[in-house]
């Protein structure tokens, strides 16, 4: 039944944060949480396909795609990371409140707002089978997945050539949309909700995907991101006026 999974994917999750926390603490680094965030929802999947008698199809479906957007976007944050210095934001909620304060304003609030926006990919698992919305939902899923897999791809390549020290990348993807890898992100997230679609109560989970896309547009995403960039790089201002903030449209003219 699918209260029987909610809980038991409550339990995994809060568990899986709490692990992650002790790891945190032990490499005195709790950006650890960024790594986290991916695998937890492949890890919500796995346990709610474990558990679930839905369609088969579905079921493999919505799993494999959680499984596969949780890792990348894991194992991206983890490189992305490695070798920097603790995250500012981490570092001075540490120094105010103590690792209490963390693990309930970071660690325990993550945890909480993954399975709320997992909600999707646990009442999928309880489908009626493929229906012209579910495919719909696979396809808006890879058209998000290639987004934010080759615009990360470009934002780590223009990084890496010293040449581009303290300029903006404004060709590629990122020529249309300032944050193709938040749209991406979003986009999957309506693709999984679309597979969830294939019975009522599954169509009723739409708050989760709206959360994730506002975290992403208007919450911690995207003006806490611009922000810094408008303090490090002057061209980004101009960037700004020419370029769509979340959905890929065509350059306004300078």
């Amino acid at each position: 039944m699918i209260g029987a999974t909610l809980a038991w994917t409550a339990g995994a999750t809060l568990a899986a944060i709490s692990v992650t926390f002790g790891i945190a603490r032990a490499r005195r680094r709790y950006d650890t949480v960024d790594t986290f965030w991916g695998l937890g929802f492949a890890l919500v999947a796995i346990v709610a396909f474990g558990l679930s008698d839905g369609d088969f199809a579905v079921r493999l479906t919505v799993t494999a795609l959680t499984v596969v957007w949780g890792v990348r976007l894991s194992a991206h944050l983890h490189l992305r990371n490695r070798g920097l210095p603790e995250d500012p934001r981490y570092a001075r909620i540490a120094e105010r409140g103590g690792p209490g304060r963390i693990f309930v304003r970071t660690y325990l609030m993550q945890a909480v707002v993954l399975w709320f926006v997992s909600l999707p990919v646990q009442f999928a698992q309880y489908g009626h089978g493929f229906t012209v919305t579910a495919w719909l939902g696979v396809a808006v899923w890879l058209i998000g997945f290639a987004f934010e897999t080759i615009g990360d791809e470009q934002l780590r390549r223009f990084k890496a050539d010293s040449a581009n020290r303290g300029k903006v990348l404004d060709t590629g993807l990122w020529r249309y949309t300032r944050h193709p890898n938040y749209f991406g992100d979003a986009c999957a997230w309506w693709g999984l909700y679309l597979l969830a679609c294939t019975w009522w109560p599954g169509a009723a989970t739409i708050l989760s995907p709206l959360a994730m896309t506002f975290t992403l547009a208007r919450g911690t995403g995207k003006p806490m991101l611009e922000k810094g960039m408008r303090q490090t790089r002057p061209a980004y201002a101009h960037y700004v006026e020419r370029t769509s903030g979340f959905f890929p449209l065509p350059p306004k003219k300078s």
